[in-house]
């Protein structure tokens, strides 16, 4: 992918919008975090209008987004490090694998309007479910590439929010799986204290 690909955003509307500054982080839908690196002038059908020239910091992509409307295609603040135990709480929750009742196709376009909100909570959604699945047998190419990128998007996002390196994240996130990993260890552990104990 073209490191300098440049991204623009639909038309602009009249609402009140969120005002970055250089500098600032931020993060683009399904590209993850980034830094607003200038705010440039640009004319755009005869009209002179700002944008902000924003570095995914993943791969160094540039996304040119109009101020006016990063409401429209989802530029938000880095959430706080407050919420980072609540998108814990979404990967700890169980429930029936969407792949018991639902084809590929279909959650497939699910997870990926899911990435595309922009909200680490949907993201963590689908992680959470891939890393399941994953438990229970080999991911198809598909689904690895979505598990990927939706672990990408979420070690970036939460590393910068608690100010800590990535794979402490990766750390953390692994552990909230490891139990359901491999449950007759667990449980044979459970039974030699058991043995033990009546010794």
């Amino acid at each position: 992918m073209d490191k300098n690909k440049v991204k623009e955003a639909p038309k602009p509307t009249n609402q009140k919008v969120r005002v970055f500054k250089v500098g600032d982080l931020a993060v683009y839908p399904a590209h993850g975090v980034g830094r607003i690196n200038s705010i440039e002038a640009k004319i755009v059908n005869g009209e002179t209008h700002d944008f902000y020239m924003m570095k995914i910091i993943e791969n160094d992509m540039t996304i040119m987004i109009p101020t006016w409307n990063v409401d429209q295609v989802g530029l938000r603040d880095i959430i706080d490090e407050k919420e980072v135990p609540k998108v814990y709480e979404v990967m700890k929750q169980r429930r029936e694998s969407p792949a018991e009742t639902q084809t590929w196709n279909r959650r497939y376009r699910e997870y990926m309007d899911k990435i595309k909100t922009g909200s680490l909570y949907d993201v963590a959604e689908v992680f959470r479910d891939l890393s399941l699945l994953k438990l229970t047998k080999d991911l198809s190419f598909g689904e690895r590439k979505l598990f990927d990128t939706a672990q990408l998007l979420l070690v970036m996002e939460l590393s910068t929010a608690k100010n800590t390196d990535e794979q402490t994240i990766i750390s953390e996130i692994e552990l909230l799986f490891a139990i359901e990993e491999d449950p007759d260890s667990e449980k044979s552990e459970n039974s030699k204290n058991s043995d033990n104990s009546d010794k």
